[in-house]
């Protein structure tokens, strides 16, 4: 109760302090990608990261981790952070980013696969899923709320995982209260957004978490999938059109789904509706199977699968319509 306690009055505190000084903050800056016209503070990520490290001193590692390779999640997700911050205030070169990004995924891998005595080829995968998943996040925090949205009801789904199966938990709710206060600020109209600095992590942390969970027997592989479905889908398939039209992939766009439903006439409010319903929907559905019918998993994932396509569908032609 103690590191719940903390993370979410740090992150309160955090966020007030913010909203009193401003000027020490960074600040959205227009591009091919905003959907906001005025300046936001881009520093959400200080409070849900400050409060939820604090947490995890006291709360100890994430499901599925030693302490070893909690730490090196620590430290993965500080040079993330870094990172992120130079690139808040002035912008950092992608490759640079990407190098980075590549490193802490290796290094927290290694770790993990000394858990569980993988070999190369498990943490060459491991690497692939923690950079996807850390690159995955950051694209999707585009839209008032999205953002807090999924950390509240991703890191709350696996937290609910952890419990079902007995494991250490509290890390992860640690984390989906300190985003509470974030969500409560970046519902539309948002005055503040998480940042590259808490965007990056927060993916960072999703990708660890599950493969973490899913090599230690906590939840099955098809679990923390499905519970990040909406974002998941979302940036794959965004990602893949733009790749096979042969668009320059790490440059900034408006190409995603929740952008188009935002820019067709949905606004802030409505996409927040429409991807919160799929984020409720696939974590409740998620733990449900975890708690009744661990076996039923794999296809409550290709049904939501299919009701994710179905409405990227309706969303390509709104935007067809809308010329």
């Amino acid at each position: 109760m103690v590191a719940l306690a903390l993370a979410f009055s740090i992150s309160a505190l955090v966020l007030a302090i913010l909203a009193r000084h401003p000027g020490i903050a960074p600040h959205d800056r227009a591009n091919q990608r905003s959907l906001h016209e005025g300046a936001v503070t881009r520093a959400g990520g200080w409070a849900v990261l400050g409060g939820w490290a604090v947490a995890a001193f006291v709360a100890g590692p994430l499901p599925g981790m030693s302490d070893s390779s909690f730490g090196a999640v620590l430290v993965a997700i500080a040079g993330l952070f870094a990172i992120s911050l130079v690139d808040d205030y002035r912008g950092v070169a992608a490759a640079w980013r990407f190098a980075v990004h590549v490193a802490c995924a290796i290094l927290v891998a290694t770790m993990l696969s000394r858990d569980g005595g993988e070999g190369l080829a498990w943490v060459a995968a491991t690497s692939f899923v923690l950079v996807a998943a850390t690159n995955c996040y950051n694209f999707m925090d585009g839209s008032d709320g999205l953002a807090g949205a999924m950390a509240v009801s991703g890191f709350a789904s696996l937290a609910a995982g952890a419990a079902l199966a007995g494991a250490p938990h509290a890390t992860l709710l640690a984390l989906a209260l300190a985003a509470l206060p974030f969500l409560a600020r970046n519902f539309p109209p948002a005055r503040i957004f998480l940042g590259d600095a808490g965007s990056a992590p927060l993916g960072f942390l999703a990708g660890a978490a599950g493969v973490a969970g899913a090599a230690a027997g906590t939840w099955p592989a098809w679990f923390p999938v499905l519970v990040f479905l909406p974002f998941l889908a979302d940036a794959s398939v965004t990602l893949a059109k733009r790749a096979l039209a042969g668009e320059r992939v790490w440059e900034a766009h408006r190409s995603h789904y929740y952008q188009r439903l935002v820019r067709a006439g949905f606004g802030h409010r409505g996409t927040l509706a429409v991807y919160g319903a799929l984020m409720v929907g696939c974590g409740a559905t998620a733990v449900a199977c975890a708690a009744w019918r661990t076996g039923a998993g794999p296809l409550a994932l290709a049904a939501w699968v299919a009701i994710v396509a179905l409405v990227f569908g309706g969303i390509d032609y709104h935007w067809r319509q809308r010329g």
